[in-house]
């Protein structure tokens, strides 16, 4: 496990997929998630840290990008995963911009973090291949829905990074914030716990989510949070981060807190 990633003031803001970038005319694009353009958008408004996807194509491409197939955001159709790059890389996320490789941002924005979301098992060894070529092992956060998919990522790779908690871990933690005695059976072995605030219908961040998240070392970071109401009181929860579309309102409510901009310390070399 790699302490790197972060290495940074708290609470911490992260650009869901990029965020909503704004056009020339300044209108809000929410149709231009994992492109370039979200991304650097969110860096020129000061974020740091950037959450993203990674899905492999046909022939072992990683790219970021969500869905298993193009047909949402693209104006293409088609599965990722059995679909050569040549292929995909003619699609345009809202008609436009490209899906961007994953390796070219870690390459284009050398001061971001990424958070990475496996999206199947078949990037994972793409992925180490990323990381190994841009030795960027030390400003990735990798995470899944996968349990099983963040064991594979433990064995596969080359050198340790950060990894988020798995959902077997996060209910585990859960529960341990209902039962104080159940803490030793929560996961240490991880940087952060990475949540929604509800999983099919019950809460999962409390202040006693938090608090255990704490004890055990462990930051809190909250998904995907487009109310600024709900920002301040997940902050004033203590939470450590907010994933949120809305990198505009957030860097408001940062703000206006005093704790934008919340730039990551320089990297180890």
């Amino acid at each position: 496990m790699s302490d790197a990633y972060l290495a940074s003031p708290v609470p911490i803001g992260l650009a869901h997929r990029g965020g909503w970038p704004t056009d020339p005319s300044g209108r809000v694009r929410t149709d231009l998630e994992n492109t370039a353009l979200a991304f650097e958008h969110a860096v020129r408004l000061g974020y740091r840290y950037l959450e993203t996807d990674a899905r492999a194509t046909a022939d072992g491409v990683l790219l970021a990008f969500h869905d298993p197939v193009l047909d949402r955001v693209t104006d293409r159709t088609g599965t990722v995963a059995e679909l050569p790059y040549a292929q995909v890389a003619r699609a345009r996320v809202g008609g436009s911009e490209p899906i961007p490789l994953l390796e070219d941002l870690l390459g284009s924005l050398p001061e971001a973090r990424f958070n990475i979301d496996v999206k199947a098992d078949f990037a994972v060894e793409p992925l180490r291949r990323v990381l190994r070529r841009t030795n960027a092992w030390h400003r990735v956060c990798v995470g899944s829905f996968s349990q099983a998919r963040l064991e594979r990522v433990r064995r596969t790779f080359d050198r340790p990074v950060a990894l988020s908690s798995g959902p077997v871990d996060v209910l585990r933690l859960r529960a341990a914030s209902l039962v104080p005695l159940l803490l030793p059976l929560a996961r240490r072995d991880v940087s952060c716990v990475q949540v929604p605030l509800r999983h099919r219908g019950f809460p999962l961040v409390s202040r006693d989510l938090v608090a255990a998240a704490h004890r055990l070392g462990l930051q809190v970071h909250v998904w995907t949070v487009n109310d600024p109401a709900l920002m301040e009181r997940l902050l004033d929860v203590g939470v450590d981060g907010i994933v949120t579309d809305d990198v505009a309102a957030l860097r408001r409510v940062l703000a206006d807190r005093g704790l934008w901009p919340a730039s990551p310390t320089s990297f180890p070399q």
